[in-house]
């Protein structure tokens, strides 16, 4: 089991079975563990008129959210310990995605005058308030378009880190 399967199934572990209808969803990068999991359905929302069912929802995701802080930041606190990595908390309710926290990070980038330009058309034309939200938004739309590009380019780095750490180990 290579650290990413490690750290989560450290949470899957350390979450208490109650909050979530599933196993939760653990994503991992460099920077930040993030912690997504499904509420279990509000039954009692079922029925309602659109509007009134959005509302019973995004009620339930607060009610969850205050009733679970204390216990989320102490776990969120271990991990942060144990891992090295923040650690952000979102849910899914009513088929909506809510983030509780996110981490932003900085990024730098070397960027030629033409992918500049194209940043400042999506500021000038409304779609981002900078350069930075620009970026970002473009980088949500390739993820968002090479899905399964991405997942398979995935994949393949996992294949090499499990042959390289099958391999004989590094010179002396």
């Amino acid at each position: 089991m290579d650290a990413e399967e490690q750290l989560k199934a450290w949470f899957i572990g350390r979450l208490p079975e109650a909050w979530f209808a599933d196993r939760p969803e653990v994503v991992v990068d460099r920077e930040e563990i993030t912690v997504l999991g499904t509420l279990p359905p509000l039954s009692v929302a079922e029925g309602l008129p659109d509007l009134e069912r959005a509302a019973a929802v995004e009620g339930y995701v607060e009610r969850f959210r205050e009733e679970t802080r204390e216990r989320r930041i102490e776990i969120a606190r271990e991990a942060e310990h144990r891992f090295r990595r923040k650690v952000s908390w979102g849910v899914v309710a009513g088929g909506e995605t809510v983030m509780f926290t996110t981490l932003s990070v900085p990024v730098m980038t070397r960027l030629r005058q033409p992918e500049r330009q194209v940043l400042d058309t999506l500021v000038a034309a409304g779609v981002a308030r900078s350069r930075s939200d620009a970026l970002a938004w473009c980088v949500r739309l390739v993820g968002k378009h090479t899905d399964n590009w991405l997942a398979d380019l995935r994949d393949a780095l996992q294949h090499v880190d499990r042959v390289r750490a099958e391999g004989p180990g590094g010179l002396d």
